[in-house]
C-alpha cells in the first residue's frame, strides 16, 4: 500500500468510527457530505491563514509554523473525506492529478490568455 492509498484507509476507518459510511452514497447524500466537507475545509483555512501574520498593519502577530501544519494535515483530512464522498479511490485522486496537472500545464505553454471550460473535462 503506498502513502495516497494508506491516508485513504486511515481516513475511511476515521469517519466510520466518527459514524459516517461513505460508500455507496446517493446523489442527495453525496451533495451533503462534499457541502459539509467543503465548509468544514473553509474553517480549516481560516485557521491557517490565522496562524500567519496576515495583518499588514499589525505589528504583534507572530507565524505560528507549528499550528499552520496542523492545518494543512487538517484539510487533508477533509480533502480525503470529501473525495471519498464522490466515490474516488487514492488511484482515482492520483490519476485525476496527473491529467490536470497536464492541463495546468498546457495552459501555462499556451498563455492561459483565455478560459477553456472544456480543457478538463476528460478528467
Amino acid at each position: 500500500m503506498d502513502k495516497l492509498e494508506e491516508i485513504f484507509s486511515l481516513q475511511q476507518k476515521l469517519n466510520e468510527r466518527i459514524g459516517v459510511d461513505l460508500n455507496g452514497l446517493s446523489e442527495e447524500e453525496q451533495i451533503r457530505w462534499v457541502l459539509n466537507y467543503t465548509r468544514a475545509m473553509q474553517q480549516e483555512m481560516a485557521e491557517l491563514i490565522d496562524s500567519v501574520p496576515w495583518k499588514w498593519w499589525a505589528r504583534y502577530q507572530e507565524f505560528d509554523r507549528q499550528n499552520a501544519r496542523v492545518e494543512v494535515v487538517d484539510l487533508f483530512h477533509f480533502l480525503i473525506s470529501t473525495a471519498q464522498a464522490l466515490g474516488m479511490s487514492a488511484d482515482d485522486v492520483y490519476q485525476a492529478y496527473l491529467k490536470k496537472n497536464q492541463v495546468n500545464h498546457s495552459r501555462q505553454d499556451t498563455g492561459y490568455a483565455r478560459k477553456d471550460g472544456e480543457d478538463s473535462r476528460h478528467i
